[in-house]
């Protein structure tokens, strides 16, 4: 396992296999005018398949798909059912706004998808057409209850926006209560140049549990899984699933960040905070680069990884970085 210089182990990789997105969150894609990254510069299914294989070597034992959304890229059930067959005792995870699984669940059963992150911000028609652009709530709303229907765990992300989805605690905390589901709220984060992340916005995790306490009991919930993220979970009253916050601001988790990043073009990212990444993609295609000097470049990269937070500057940072959240992959 490569180990960092700050002695932590890194066991975690995120793959980003599209920048591309149906969505235009306007926290995420602020703007417009949004360059792609050029097709020829994407890593190819195969370039992937071969970073897994290398990267399993290294006892890298969770890996998690994200974009852009990993279901607008061309044939992924293609890569899933490549990947689970020749990968079979890889922990694979992704990360998807649920607006193009519809008709994909049972195929994702099949293959072995065993759960899901869905990115769901509101639980408002109006205000998820307004936070996105699209009219696609309910349709993300049948999807979960297909995932939970086919047994497919799932886990829907929230980006904590203050004076935008604070009014809906309540309804997410139900949601919690009613279904077997973790509800995790994130701390928006100041990501990207253009970001729109201001203090009016900010909802510090610590807020929104003092709020949380007021509608329901919150019991603690101890997570043994050594693999498991940074999120801090509760259990809602008596209820069916669990409620969580991930407080990369105002107590972050550096210390013990066991992860890496590879960009949809291959650049491999060791902090989310840093703009420094390291090109793999000529050395993922190059037949004169052995495989073992693609893993020697992946050690010396993950033994610099930085302390994450010694890169924040101040309380309200204008940007942690200069790459947006969906070319980096969220």
């Amino acid at each position: 396992m490569i180990q960092d210089n700050y002695g932590r182990g890194i066991s975690y990789l995120r793959l980003s296999i599209t920048d591309r997105c149906n969505l235009n969150c306007f926290y995420c894609r602020p703007g417009k005018g949004t360059r792609f990254i050029p097709h020829k510069n994407i890593l190819t299914y195969e370039d992937m398949l071969y970073l897994l294989h290398s990267v399993s070597g290294l006892k890298v034992q969770k890996v998690r798909l994200t974009g852009g959304e990993p279901f607008a890229r061309r044939d992924i059930l293609y890569f899933l059912h490549r990947l689970k067959h020749e990968l079979p005792e890889l922990d694979l995870r992704l990360t998807t706004n649920a607006t193009l699984i519809a008709g994909k669940i049972r195929t994702l059963k099949d293959i072995g998808i065993k759960g899901l992150n869905i990115s769901l911000d509101t639980l408002d028609r109006d205000k998820y057409r307004r936070i996105t652009g699209h009219d696609s709530l309910n349709s993300v709303l049948t999807s979960i209850e297909r995932c939970l229907e086919e047994g497919i765990r799932v886990k829907i992300n929230v980006v904590a926006l203050k004076g935008v989805n604070d009014d809906e605690l309540d309804d997410f905390i139900q949601l919690a209560v009613d279904r077997p589901v973790d509800v995790r709220f994130i701390e928006f984060m100041p990501i990207g140049e253009k970001t729109l992340w201001k203090k009016d916005y900010y909802w510090p995790s610590a807020e929104l549990l003092q709020a949380a306490e007021k509608i329901i009991a919150l019991n603690p919930v101890h997570i043994l899984d050594k693999n498991h993220g940074p999120a801090r979970m509760f259990r809602p009253g008596n209820g069916l699933g669990r409620l969580g916050v991930i407080s990369p601001l105002s107590e972050h988790f550096c210390t013990t960040c066991n992860r890496l990043r590879i960009t949809a073009n291959g650049g491999l990212r060791t902090c989310l905070f840093s703009d420094r990444e390291y090109r793999l993609l000529p050395l993922i295609r190059s037949r004169r680069i052995s495989r073992e000097k693609l893993l020697l470049v992946l050690k010396r990269a993950g033994q610099r990884k930085p302390m994450g937070h010694e890169l924040y500057t101040g309380n309200e940072p204008k940007s942690l970085c200069r790459r947006v959240m969906s070319s980096i992959g969220g």
